[in-house]
């Protein structure tokens, strides 16, 4: 039988306490790298995300291949508190895609996306709502950006549900899912893409907290949520797990996080054969770097400044430029033989 969490530890309070438990670790890194900067002389440069180095050189000419312009290097220095508020960002991460035109893609679908808050959730959120989908968002105390997230979709004609909670916590994610499923009668499509992300110096530095939190919430979060999902999916389902550039290709300074997206890469394969008879989709978007709160609540303002603008399109995408391609995964009018698949939305070829 699917376990509740205990009447005792309501999944709110565990969130508030997974916050406070994140900003330790931020904090302590930070102390660390402070320390480290005064015995050696030198100041705190490196990367500035995921597999993007940054570097003193002229701004080269950012690449603009959509619809309408994006905002390019340099960003505003800036620094957020974990979690990471997108109402905080500046300039606000944009989610909207207003030139998609909806087709009811994924008309009367239910889906859950976790992280839905802020950043790609919000997006993908949107997207699907505009495509005919009541969501239910996840999300761990970003109540004001989770606020606004059921407020774009409901303006896009659709059902939201706000559930505050910590993946980490598989009773958390199965009340979840049941809460969707009684609210709204099914579940058809899983986004896994709650993550934590805070950069460490050397694997020495690397805490055993900061090791389990990490790990906890990016890769043992999905299989808890794919679990709970599982009883409810029928044939034509859809799961989507977000990975990363980094589990392709590594991060120096992202040892733990770059293992988990790998370990998500891996995850997606194994499930999606081992779902296949049934008819249940399982594949993984791999973005490069995005205009998300991740990022800026895990690096110093310098770094910020110049995030993404060694990608191949010199800039950071922003949400909007990544939640079609979730749209493509869910819906079995796109991608019906599509599984298995890690698709890559990294701006171009890095290197």
């Amino acid at each position: 039988m699917p376990r509740k969490p205990p009447a005792s530890r309501p999944a709110a309070s565990d969130a508030e306490q997974t916050v406070q438990r994140q900003r330790r670790i931020q904090d302590e890194v930070a102390r660390s790298e402070q320390s480290s900067s005064a015995g050696n002389g030198k100041s705190n440069g490196g990367k500035n995300d995921g597999g993007h180095e940054g570097n003193g050189s002229a701004k080269p000419a950012a690449v603009q291949a959509g619809t309408r312009q994006q905002p390019e290097n340099p960003l505003p220095q800036q620094h957020l508190r974990k979690p990471g508020y997108e109402h905080e960002l500046d300039p606000l991460p944009r989610f909207l895609a207003p030139d998609y035109v909806g087709s009811d893609k994924l008309k009367d679908f239910v889906a859950i996306v976790t992280g839905g808050d802020s950043g790609i959730g919000r997006a993908v959120a949107v997207l699907f709502a505009r495509e005919g989908a009541d969501v239910a968002i996840l999300h761990l105390n970003e109540h004001e950006d989770a606020e606004v997230t059921r407020r774009h979709v409901e303006l896009e004609g659709r059902r939201c549900l706000v559930i505050a909670g910590d993946v980490r916590d598989p009773g958390f994610c199965e009340d979840a899912v049941r809460r969707t499923v009684d609210a709204f009668g099914r579940l058809d499509v899983l986004v896994n893409n709650a993550a934590f992300q805070q950069h460490c110096e050397t694997l020495e530095a690397l805490s055993e907290t900061h090791l389990q939190e990490t790990l906890q919430t990016n890769i043992a979060g999905y299989f808890h949520m794919a679990r709970a999902a599982l009883p409810h999916l029928r044939n034509g389902a859809a799961i989507i797990n977000t990975g990363s550039e980094t589990g392709l290709f590594g991060s120096k300074e992202l040892l733990d996080y770059a293992a988990t997206k790998g370990a998500i890469h891996a995850f997606t394969l194994s499930l999606a054969s081992n779902l296949a008879e049934r008819g249940i989709r399982v594949n993984a978007v791999a973005p490069g770097p995005v205009w998300t709160p991740l990022n800026p609540a895990d690096r110093s303002g310098e770094d910020v400044a110049t995030f993404g603008a060694d990608s191949a399109m010199k800039r950071p995408a922003q949400p909007e430029e990544l939640s079609p391609a979730y749209v493509f995964l869910a819906s079995p009018v796109c991608s019906s033989y599509v599984s298995g698949a890690i698709l890559p939305v990294m701006g171009g070829p890095r290197g």
